[in-house]
């Protein structure tokens, strides 16, 4: 079931998204349904990768300094290679 709903846009920002959605032959309503699922979609991504890394520096008793310290460890032997 679809929900109709007010958005505002700035006028620079409107006229871009109405350039696109001409030049790909589709409505402006339709780019933007597109355009919020691809930013959700990218969000859940994240934080299921975010969520893995707690859960793992939780298991292995990590901390933060630790992984900065092995961040500049690999950052030094790539300098040295």
């Amino acid at each position: 079931m679809n929900q109709t709903v007010n958005i505002s846009f700035e006028k620079a920002l409107l006229k871009e998204i109405d350039k696109i959605a001409k030049r790909e032959h589709r409505s402006r309503s339709e780019l933007i349904r597109e355009a919020a699922r691809a930013y959700i979609e990218k969000k859940s991504k994240w934080q299921a990768i975010f969520d893995f890394g707690v859960k793992s520096s939780e298991k292995s008793n990590l901390t933060e300094n630790d992984i900065f310290a092995e961040i500049k460890n690999v950052r030094r032997s790539k300098k040295a290679s």
